[in-house]
């Protein structure tokens, strides 16, 4: 595969900011400001560049250096400018300027007056991190200056929390930003980039994480094991190169967090099992890990969804990718840089139906958010529910509200296996399950979920009903 894929929606929130910054905005202010998060390669940079070159305005593209020197973002921000095509880009010639507050402002010289331009901050977390006071001077700026201008300022940043914290309250750019998130491309997406069915391209999701590097290298029409043949045997390919890169930019290979999440991504879920995975790690250091895993938005910590109250937390990987390159890349890596990528994929083989069957979960949970009409009335919220000695231990839980819930509405079992749906055994697995959950009587209603879309005795759900959650519109609308 090549070239820009899918993205309709994010496009035309894009043209619709630019639209507003031609048609004057807000009287004398038609400048406008937008923040843009997702995770890191999910294709944030590469979407910016599309809609700048499909706008024809012009433009200048700054990407921060991850070097703590305010220095060389200085530098390279001058040099983004003089090569742009700005109408005054030749002012940064001659001048050098030594602080953002002096950069900024000879930026709004060289914009145009006439005519709308766009300017890109790229890894902006990066400029906050060398530069506390650089939020404040953009703020300043932009007040005073830009958005006097017909300017679209975009700024793109992979640090999520730090990314959703810009516009807060008491910050310095608060409300002076309209924000926009950039998800992962979607299992519709998938299907349709490659020409796979709906259950195929679930799998294709569960190892690419949505991330457009790593679908953009998939042969049209190739099945998981096909793809990971081919890509495990080639040390540069983006299905190894982007888990190890994700992980280097947020944490160093010997951090506490970094171990942590290596413990969650090999299958250990609870906070014990964690502890034990990851060396024995004091209580106290493995909680300030986990808080900060959870404040990067990198793991997902869920409780039981019932009527009554449950501390029996659970951590999972949030990125499929990611889940998918710590259980099974990372403990092959030496074996593939020498040649050996068969190793890995042997135990890929011998592991994937079972690993599938876990991975599955939050996106199926996902769908069903997505399309509340397959789901029993009165549904507002979607989870699990679990005990300690997980018996019972239930895939799908609907419920009126969470995280404790006044009523259940529903609950439902996935089987996501290759070619068997969902059976009687299945079946009175679950209604025994029902009789043990909180807030769950006999007439609680019961669904499930297969692979292969077919089960006996209760409304049964496939990939076709699941993947139309993310279809969206051309239009973008």
């Amino acid at each position: 595969m090549s070239g820009f894929f899918g993205r309709h929606r994010e496009m035309a929130i894009l043209q619709r900011q630019l639209s507003r910054v031609e048609q004057g905005g807000r009287a004398d202010r038609p400048g406008r400001a937008l923040l843009i998060r997702g995770r890191r390669r999910v294709g944030k940079s590469r979407l910016v560049e599309e809609f700048v070159e499909r706008s024809g305005a012009p433009s200048v593209f700054f990407t921060a250096s991850a070097q703590p020197m305010v220095a060389t973002d200085l530098r390279l921000f001058g040099e983004a400018v003089e090569d742009s095509d700005l109408p005054g880009a030749e002012l940064f010639r001659d001048q050098v300027p030594q602080s953002w507050d002096a950069s900024l402002r000879l930026l709004a010289r060289v914009l145009p007056t006439d005519r709308p331009s766009v300017v890109v901050l790229d890894e902006m977390p990066y400029l906050i991190a060398n530069d506390p006071g650089f939020e404040g001077t953009l703020q300043k700026i932009f007040d005073r200056e830009l958005s006097r201008l017909p300017v679209l300022l975009i700024g793109v940043g992979s640090d999520l929390a730090m990314m959703e914290a810009l516009n807060d309250y008491g910050r310095p750019f608060h409300q002076r930003a309209t924000e926009l998130v950039v998800p992962p491309l979607t299992p519709a997406d998938a299907s349709a980039m490659l020409g796979l069915s709906a259950a195929e391209a679930f799998d294709a999701h569960l190892v690419s994480g949505g991330l457009p590097l790593i679908l953009d290298e998939w042969p049209r029409g190739a099945s998981v094991a096909a793809y990971l043949r081919d890509a495990l045997a080639d040390p540069t390919s983006a299905l190894l190169v982007s888990g190890e890169r994700t992980l280097a930019a947020e944490f160093p290979a010997e951090s506490h967090a970094r171990l942590v999440l290596g413990a969650i991504g090999t299958g250990e879920r609870t906070f014990s099992t964690i502890a034990r995975a990851a060396g024995d790690m004091p209580q106290a250091t493995l909680t300030r890990a986990l808080h900060l895993l959870a404040d990067k938005r990198v793991i997902d910590a869920v409780t039981p969804l019932s009527t009554k109250p449950s501390r029996e937390t659970r951590y999972f990987v949030a990125d499929p990718h990611l889940r998918f390159w710590l259980a099974f890349v990372d403990q092959s890596l030496a074996d593939i840089e020498r040649g050996r990528g068969d190793l890995a994929m042997r135990r890929i083989d011998a592991s994937w139906t079972t690993w599938r069957g876990g991975a599955i979960e939050p996106v199926v949970r996902e769908a069903l958010r997505r399309r509340p009409e397959l789901m029993p009335e009165g549904t507002a919220v979607v989870g699990g529910y679990w005990t300690r000695s997980n018996n019972p231990e239930i895939d799908l839980v609907g419920a009126d509200r969470g995280p404790v819930a006044r009523r259940v509405t529903f609950l439902g079992s996935i089987k996501w296996r290759e070619n068997r749906g969902f059976g009687t055994g299945d079946l009175a697995e679950l209604v025994g399950h029902r009789s043990k959950m909180p807030g769950a009587d006999a007439d609680t209603p019961l669904l499930a979920v297969t692979r292969t879309g077919e089960g006996d005795g209760l409304p049964v759900l496939g990939p076709d009903d699941l993947i139309t959650a993310w279809a969206y519109p051309e239009s973008g609308e």
